[in-house]
């Protein structure tokens, strides 16, 4: 039996045979990391692999690596599968080669399960990601620079202004609906995600990612407004954070379309980057914003387990790398966020 096309089917076959679905991984996620397993890897950035793998075309001038496709199972060793890690690891990235290397051992296991094939053991000690320099955040006064321009942004500044106020994901938030928008509670509820494709995928990242965030007063003026000139979809209200169709023809006034999913590079470009030019503010990631909002707490005196549920960490460790007893609920924060950026 060969790890690529046999008579029992391709590595990707034998991960759909799997009901298991290790840890969070997505079935898109398992399919991609399926193909880093079997091979062959394109050279060059990530959207040159993405491109290779969405239509076959390789880029000028790049290569191809092997990987485990055409190794037989019976033959294949630890020493074989640390050798690929290594290349994965140089190519794509520590948390990729970890990944697809958790996702072989289960493959493996699951061969010689159902098919008697001898399982080598998974390689050790395979080396530690590169220390990565210090995530950048924005200062409070910044963020209040943000915030700022934002109120008065009516048709862009809530989009913005969001990842700072809640600490959510980027797929969290355009994943949200107005059906978890709950105003009579003040919070919001994180029940789904947005794919890269823009389909909703009725989980999260986690399950500790199922979490109602309280609202502060400014996002909740901010939602309120907002909800007044969101985009509809067929004429009602779906998501929060839609794509806003495109501009009409003279001399209408109504923006055509509109209403359905924004996908992540389109908020990133049109609503995300502009803001820190045009403020003169250093630029960050949306996960920078996600980054400060837990920060933020933690340097108000927000307890540690506290910041970990409202961030949706499964693990407080996550948070803070030591494990502290929530004893408040979520108005203690989000008085906490409101001295902070008032």
């Amino acid at each position: 039996m060969r790890l690529g096309a046999t008579r029992t089917g391709s590595v990707l076959r034998l991960i759909a045979i799997d009901r298991t679905w290790p840890g969070d991984l997505s079935r898109l996620a398992y399919a991609i990391v399926g193909e880093i397993i079997s091979g062959p890897l394109l050279t060059g950035t990530a959207q040159e692999r993405a491109h290779f793998t969405r239509t076959g075309e390789k880029p000028k001038g790049a290569d191809l690596i092997p990987m485990l496709g055409d190794v037989l199972t019976a033959d294949l060793t630890t020493a074989e599968i640390r050798r690929w890690h290594s290349v994965v690891k140089g190519e794509v990235g520590y948390y990729t080669a970890n990944r697809a290397k958790s996702v072989l051992k289960t493959v493996m296991a699951l061969a010689e399960e159902d098919f008697r094939v001898r399982a080598p053991s998974m390689p050790t000690n395979t080396g530690r990601r590169a220390s990565k320099p210090k995530k950048t955040i924005l200062a409070t006064e910044q963020i209040v620079q943000v915030l700022a321009a934002a109120r008065e942004d009516k048709a862009r500044g809530v989009y913005y202004a969001f990842p700072f106020l809640t600490g959510t994901r980027a797929s969290e938030q355009l994943g949200l609906l107005w059906e978890d928008v709950d105003f009579d509670e003040g919070v919001i509820r994180i029940r789904r995600i947005q794919e890269r494709d823009g389909s909703l995928c009725e989980t999260t990242k986690t399950d500790a990612g199922r979490r109602d965030i309280p609202m502060m007063p400014i996002l909740m003026a901010m939602l309120l407004d907002w909800r007044g000139a969101c985009p509809r979809l067929k004429g009602a209200l779906h998501r929060v954070f839609p794509a806003p169709g495109r501009a009409p023809a003279w001399p209408s006034v109504r923006r055509v379309g509109g209403g359905g999913p924004l996908l992540y590079q389109n908020f990133r470009r049109r609503y995300w980057e502009p803001v820190f030019e045009q403020l003169g503010l250093p630029y960050v990631t949306l996960h920078s914003a996600r980054h400060s909002f837990i920060s933020t707490m933690q340097a108000q005196g927000i307890e540690v387990g506290l910041v970990a549920k409202l961030a949706g960490h499964s693990n407080a460790t996550v948070t803070l790398g030591h494990y502290t007893q929530a004893v408040r609920g979520g108005d203690a924060a989000v008085e906490a966020l409101q001295r902070a950026y008032s």
